[in-house]
C-alpha cells in the first residue's frame, strides 16, 4: 500500500487565520490527522470553519482529489469550494464535494459493471419513479383493490433503506394501518426493484444503497476508494441516515482522517431516518476520536441565548455544551406571551409584525414558526384579512394542501352539485378510480338535473358499469350522510362526516404524514363552527383565498412577505424577530412524542432550534383555551418547555388586553 505522509500543520501563506479565526475554530481548522468530532452549536460558525479547514489542507499538500467533502446540497459544497479557491487558489475543482447522492453516482459511475448496471445507467427523477412505483402497485392490485398511493409507499421505502431496516417491518412500524396490504405492498415493490434493474436504472436512494452493497461485497475495491480520499469531511453530521453513517466511515476506513461537523441538540428528523445516535455513537464507533467544541454564537443576543442554553439542558442524552455571545449585551428578554386562544394569538402576532414592519424592519427579517402546519390556520386567515404579505416555507398555504382541498370539495358539492373540479376530485378518491373513469361517471350525472340527487339514486348511471360502477356505490353511503340535514347546516358536522365515512381511513393510503394530516381538518372543523351555516364558511374561505394580500413595501422597494414556517423546514435560518406559536400541552411538544423512544428529547431540541432561529427578539406564544369538538372550550397548560426556560428567569411575561 502506498503511503502519503503530510506535512506538519501550519497555516497556509497568506492567509492569517489567527485573526480570521477564533480560537475553538482555529483549533478545528489547523487539527492534524485522524478523526475528529466537531459539536458545532448553532449559528457558531460551522459552515466557516469546515471551509477553512478544507484550505488548510490543500494548503498542507493534501492533493485536491484526495479530499472528500460531503454536504447536504450541490449548492453548500460549490458556495463552500469557491471560498476555498479565493482563500488558497490551487486545484480546487479536483475536491470531490457535494451531496451523498451526486457522490455515490460519480463513484458508481466508475464501477457500474460490478453492481451489476452499465456505465451509462438512468437515474430515475422522483416524478419517473413515482410513476414506475404507481405501475407496479396498480399491476398488483390488479383492478381488485386499491393499494396505498406510490407517494406513501415510495416514502417508506425510502426510509427502509437509509434506516438499513426491511420494508415489512418499517411499515409495520411506521405505517401500522396499512398492514393489511403489506403482502401486496412487498411484491409490488419487488416488482419495481426487478423493473428498474430490467432497464439498467436507479432511484435516488438506490445510489446510497448500491454503493453500499458494492462496498460490503468487494472488500478490495472499497479498501481501494478509501484510499483515494486521504481526508473526508462531512457538513451537517446530525442529519445522516444509518446508510449514510455506514458509507461515510467505509470510506474513511483506510486513513481515519474523518472531520464531521455537527450538532446533536439540532438533530431533529427521526421521520426522516436521521438520528442523534450518527453524533452520540460516534467515539463508539472511532475511539481515537478527537472531540471539539463550537460554542461562540455570532447570531443571537446574549438574552436570547440565555433561553436557548436553557431550554436544551434537561435533554439527558446529548453532548454539553454552553452558546456563548460574540454580540455584546442589550436587546429584551425573550418574551412569554399568554393568549387567550387561537384568534387572540393571531391578532397579536399580526399586529406586533405591523409594529415592527414600522420600526424599520423588513417583513423579510421576521418569522412565524410553529411545531405543525395547522397551528398557523388562524394566522394565515388574519394576515389576509390585513393585507399582511406571507409566504408558507413548505410552499402551500393551508387551504392549498391536498387533504384539505378533498375534504372541502366534498363540502362544495353540498352547496353547488354542479362543480364539476370538485366532482372529479371526490371521485378519483374512491379506490380503483382514475381521471378517465371519473370524467366519464361526472359526464353522466351531468345529464341529470342534479347530479348529487342522482348520485344518490341507487339506479344504475347509463355507460357506467364494472369498476366506476361499484366505486360509485361506495361514495352513495357517504353521499347520504353528508346530505342530512344538521350535516348541511354545519361545517363542522360536514367535515367530521367526511372523516368519519371513509376518508380518515383512507388518509395513510393517500398521502405520507396522514395524523398530522388529520389534525389539520380536526382544527379546520373547530375553525367551521364559528360560522352560522355551512354556505357562510365556504363563502369566508372563497373570499380569503381570493383576496391578493396588499404590498405593505415602499414604493419600488422589492416585495417583502413576512415567512410562515414549521420549526423543521427553518432550521439553518435566521431572522431578526421570531413568533413561535401554540406552545401548548399537547401541542408542543406533540402529544406522540411520548410514545417514541426519545420522542419528548426530539420535541426538546425542535423547541432549542426554534428559539436559536432568533437574532434580537423572541416572542413564546402559549393559548391559554383550546377549542374543542361542539363549540366546547377548555383550559389548557402552557408547554413544559416554557416551565424550564422561565425557571431560570430568561423570559419576561406580556400580558395582552383584547382591544
Amino acid at each position: 500500500m502506498k503511503t502519503y505522509e503530510l506535512r506538519a500543520p501550519a497555516p497556509p501563506a497568506g492567509v492569517d487565520f489567527s485573526r480570521e479565526l477564533n480560537p475553538q475554530q482555529l483549533e478545528v481548522v489547523l487539527a492534524g490527522d485522524g478523526p475528529r468530532l466537531v459539536i458545532a452549536g448553532a449559528g457558531s460558525g460551522k459552515t466557516r470553519t469546515l471551509t477553512y479547514r478544507v484550505a488548510a489542507l490543500l494548503a498542507r499538500g493534501v492533493p485536491a482529489p484526495g479530499v472528500l467533502l460531503c454536504t447536504f446540497t450541490n449548492k453548500a459544497a460549490r458556495e463552500m469550494l469557491a471560498r476555498v479557491e479565493h482563500l488558497v487558489g490551487g486545484e480546487v475543482r479536483r475536491v470531490w464535494g457535494g451531496t451523498f447522492h451526486h457522490l455515490a453516482n460519480r463513484l458508481l459511475r466508475e464501477h457500474a459493471g460490478l453492481a451489476g448496471f452499465s456505465p451509462g445507467y438512468t437515474i430515475l427523477d422522483q416524478e419517473d419513479a413515482r410513476e414506475l412505483l404507481g405501475d407496479c402497485l396498480t399491476a398488483q392490485a390488479r383492478g381488485q383493490k386499491s393499494l396505498a398511493q406510490p407517494a406513501v409507499v415510495g416514502e417508506l421505502l425510502g426510509l427502509s433503506v437509509n434506516t438499513l431496516t426491511g420494508f415489512e417491518p418499517l411499515v409495520l412500524a411506521r405505517a401500522p394501518a396499512l398492514a393489511a396490504q403489506l403482502d401486496d405492498l412487498s411484491r409490488a415493490v419487488q416488482a419495481y426493484r426487478e423493473r428498474k434493474r430490467a432497464m439498467d436504472a436507479m432511484d435516488f436512494d438506490d445510489l446510497l444503497e448500491h454503493l453500499r452493497a458494492l462496498l460490503a461485497a468487494r472488500p478490495e475495491l472499497a479498501e481501494s476508494l478509501s484510499s483515494r480520499f486521504l481526508h473526508v469531511l462531512v457538513d451537517e453530521y446530525q442529519d445522516t441516515s444509518p446508510l449514510q453513517v455506514e458509507l461515510v466511515d467505509r470510506l474513511a476506513a483506510a486513513h481515519r482522517n474523518l472531520t464531521v461537523v455537527g450538532d446533536d441538540a439540532q438533530s431533529i428528523y427521526a421521520f426522516r431516518g436521521a438520528s442523534p445516535e450518527a453524533i452520540l455513537g460516534f467515539s463508539g464507533r472511532w475511539p481515537e476520536a478527537q472531540l471539539h467544541k463550537l460554542e461562540t454564537n455570532y447570531r443571537s443576543t446574549p438574552a436570547v441565548l440565555l433561553a436557548a442554553n436553557a431550554a436544551i439542558r434537561a435533554n439527558q442524552r446529548q453532548i454539553p455544551k454552553t452558546l456563548r455571545p460574540a454580540r455584546p449585551e442589550g436587546g429584551p428578554r425573550p418574551a412569554l406571551v399568554p393568549v387567550a386562544d387561537a384568534a387572540m394569538e393571531a391578532r397579536f402576532v399580526a399586529q406586533r409584525v405591523l409594529e415592527l414592519r414600522d420600526e424599520g424592519h423588513a417583513l423579510d427579517d421576521l418569522a412565524v414558526l410553529y411545531r405543525a402546519h395547522h397551528h398557523g390556520l388562524e394566522l394565515q386567515l388574519e394576515l389576509t384579512r390585513r393585507g399582511i404579505p406571507y409566504q408558507v416555507r413548505s410552499g402551500l398555504r393551508f387551504f392549498e394542501s391536498a387533504h384539505v382541498k378533498d375534504v372541502l370539495a366534498f363540502l362544495r358539492l353540498l352547496e353547488n352539485p354542479l362543480d364539476e373540479l370538485s366532482w372529479l376530485r371526490v371521485l378519483r378518491l374512491q379506490p380503483g378510480l382514475g381521471r378517465a373513469s371519473a370524467q366519464h361517471i361526472f359526464g353522466a350525472l351531468r345529464e341529470t338535473p342534479d347530479p348529487f340527487r342522482r348520485a344518490l339514486e341507487p339506479a344504475p348511471l347509463p355507460g357506467v358499469s364494472g369498476r366506476a360502477a361499484r366505486a360509485l356505490e361506495g361514495l352513495r353511503a357517504l353521499l347520504a350522510r353528508l346530505d342530512a340535514a344538521e350535516v348541511r347546516a354545519s361545517g363542522a358536522a360536514a367535515i367530521e362526516c367526511v372523516l368519519a365515512g371513509g376518508y380518515a381511513d383512507r388518509l395513510p393510503a393517500l398521502y405520507p404524514e396522514p395524523e398530522s394530516r388529520q389534525e389539520d381538518l380536526l382544527q379546520l372543523a373547530r375553525y367551521a363552527e364559528r360560522f352560522e351555516s355551512l354556505r357562510a364558511f365556504l363563502s369566508e374561505l372563497s373570499l380569503l383565498a381570493g383576496v391578493g394580500a396588499e404590498e405593505l413595501r415602499k414604493p419600488g422597494a422589492p416585495e417583502e412577505r413576512l415567512t410562515l414556517s414549521s420549526v423543521h423546514q427553518a432550521k439553518g435560518l435566521e431572522w431578526f424577530a421570531v413568533f413561535v406559536l401554540a406552545l401548548d400541552e399537547g401541542a408542543f411538544p406533540h402529544p406522540r412524542a411520548a410514545l417514541a423512544p426519545d420522542g419528548l428529547e426530539e420535541e426538546r431540541r425542535l423547541f432549542y432550534v426554534a428559539i436559536t432561529r432568533a437574532k434580537d427578539e423572541l416572542y413564546l406564544l402559549t393559548r391559554q383555551i383550546a377549542d374543542r369538538p361542539g363549540r366546547r372550550q377548555s383550559i389548557q397548560r402552557p408547554s413544559r418547555f416554557l416551565a424550564e426556560v422561565q425557571g431560570e428567569g430568561c423570559l419576561e411575561r406580556w400580558s395582552v388586553r383584547p382591544g
